[in-house]
């Protein structure tokens, strides 16, 4: 059964597209069949998996506004059971071309349907905002994972973030679930990131992954090279960190991992 996770918080920084591909890659490694959706202008996640966003001819824009068909413009990347929906800059215009489309919140819905038995797991990491973009993962996906960065704003930003969720849930996708929340960028020398840990668990009653993700610089190096973590540098605390989510995501309904 394949499950659809969309990553989601409209603040930038906290580490989406880190997630999008160090959970992507970690599933993959486990012998999960992967397909990443990049429906971020920036095209982060396509670049840190050692894709040349600038020179793609078929991107996810293109399949969006109708001008290719979902094979030409998915890429099966150069890691065992990885496949990417890539993005580019051109992205940044779909907003606007998107607006007289019909049903233009269920666009990569229904593409995606077409093909969605074909994998395991979906991940699609959203871009920094609360736009048509991420209505359309919203509509696609089954949950939304909240990754939230240690720091003094951490929940800034989220209840708006849970508001949008809400709409989504009522207007266009009853099944969406939040599938949980993974504090990233966790400086254990810092009482600040303990704070922030405990207030969020406080404030907000949603799943929280026992999994924290570090802050690591081999893990900040790694998009540069256009490398997943745990090909990187495969024993660093940041590629131990996402096997263990990865892990904790695939057995998220097991008792024993509650």
């Amino acid at each position: 059964m394949t499950r659809a996770i969309a990553i989601a918080n409209q603040k930038g920084g906290v580490g989406k597209s880190t997630t999008a591909i160090n959970l992507s890659a970690c599933l993959a490694e486990k012998g999960q069949k992967v397909l990443t959706i990049d429906i971020d202008p920036q095209g982060n996640t396509t670049s840190g998996l050692g894709v040349e966003k600038e020179e793609l001819e078929n991107t996810i824009y293109e399949l969006l506004i109708g001008e290719c068909e979902l094979e030409e413009c998915i890429i099966q990347t150069e890691f065992d059971n990885l496949f990417l929906l890539p993005s580019n800059v051109n992205l940044a215009g779909a907003e606007i071309e998107l607006i007289g489309f019909d049903r233009k919140e269920f666009i990569l819905k229904e593409q995606i349907d077409k093909i969605r038995n074909e994998y395991d797991y979906i991940i699609i990491d959203c871009p920094p905002a609360l736009s048509m973009l991420t209505i359309n993962a919203m509509t696609t996906a089954d949950t939304i994972l909240v990754p939230i960065q240690c720091e003094y704003y951490a929940l800034e930003g989220l209840s708006q973030l849970m508001h949008t969720i809400d709409l989504v849930q009522e207007r266009l996708n009853s099944n969406l679930e939040i599938e949980g929340i993974v504090f990233t960028m966790y400086d254990a020398r810092t009482n600040l990131s303990l704070q922030v840990v405990e207030n969020v668990k406080n404030n907000l009653h949603q799943s929280i992954y026992k999994t924290i993700i570090p802050r690591n610089v081999r893990l900040a190096e790694a998009p540069s090279h256009g490398l997943p973590i745990n090909v990187y540098d495969s024993k660093s605390a940041g590629a131990e960190s996402y096997r263990l989510l990865a892990e904790e995501v695939m057995h998220r309904e097991d008792e024993e991992w509650q």
